[in-house]
């Protein structure tokens, strides 16, 4: 009797262990999910905070982008050193951006 409870304990401890290591697998995502969560595009309105044109670098603080799932922040964005060179720090502007293998990149920007 005692080896009996020995084996099931062993094979209780061991499915145990087998379903907690599952549980703490991420969840799969389908290809479609992530290229379109990868090559999500939203427009919104902020604030910008920095702007650095050389090396193509912009601070917007803006209210949430739930189409790129951000929060209300400040984030700084790329940009082509094009876009930037009539943007200023202070300046509300109303922008596009994308988000382009996990960076944030401003397609478009005006003031």
């Amino acid at each position: 009797m005692k080896v009996m409870r020995s084996a099931v304990g062993r094979v209780m401890l061991a499915s145990g262990v087998a379903l907690a290591s599952m549980a703490w697998q991420p969840a799969p995502v389908w290809a479609a999910d992530q290229a379109s969560q990868q090559n999500a595009t939203a427009t919104a309105s902020g604030e910008v905070r920095r702007v650095d044109a050389a090396a193509g670098k912009v601070a917007i603080k803006h209210e949430a982008i739930s189409d790129l799932e951000l929060p209300a922040m400040t984030l700084v964005y790329q940009a082509s050193p094009a876009l930037l060179a009539n943007i200023k720090p202070g300046d509300q502007v109303r922008f596009t951006a994308t988000r382009q293998n996990g960076k944030y990149v401003v397609t478009q920007i005006s003031n």
